[in-house]
């Protein structure tokens, strides 16, 4: 075993894709113990604590960035590309189609990344200058999986 960088101690440390499961229950602990119970509180709810994407959704966001990224600067490469999970918040008020007991409660966006000069940048393929996200219109992003709560926390294992 090795550890890598984060001290996790790992059996195979060239797949960067595999954590053990004490460290994974550890940080989903202490974001539960800390940083919701405090939200909880605070806000007196039941917050979400995870959220599911499907595959389709997520591989197709992919081909999305991927595509647009390549129709404004044929020279990009995927490994200048990323997708950054901006950690946000339904209002109190939503609408269709996101489901009314989503009020108020945590979600991700994902939006794309270029890196340039070594900087990842929020990027939007969808303006030809791309290098920053739109202050208007739209850009290029996903958002919506399904929250738990309210979904049922029975097909979580952490």
């Amino acid at each position: 075993m090795t550890n890598d960088s984060n001290g996790i101690e790992n059996e195979n440390s060239n797949n960067s894709s595999q954590l053990p499961v004490t460290f994974i229950q550890k940080l989903v602990d202490n974001y539960r113990n800390n940083q919701l119970a405090l939200i909880n509180q605070k806000m007196a709810m039941d917050d979400a604590h995870s959220i599911w994407f499907d595959l389709v959704t997520l591989k197709n966001f992919i081909a999305e960035v991927e595509a647009k990224a390549l129709a404004i600067d044929p020279n990009v490469e995927n490994i200048d590309l990323g997708i950054r999970f901006y950690y946000a918040a339904y209002g109190q008020e939503t609408q269709q189609p996101i489901p009314t007991n989503y009020s108020k409660k945590h979600t991700l966006v994902m939006v794309p990344t270029k890196k340039e000069e070594g900087l990842n940048y929020d990027f939007n393929p969808l303006q030809e200058e791309g290098k920053a996200l739109a202050i208007t219109g739209f850009a290029l992003a996903q958002n919506h999986g399904d929250l738990v709560p309210p979904g049922a926390s029975i097909v979580e294992s952490y």
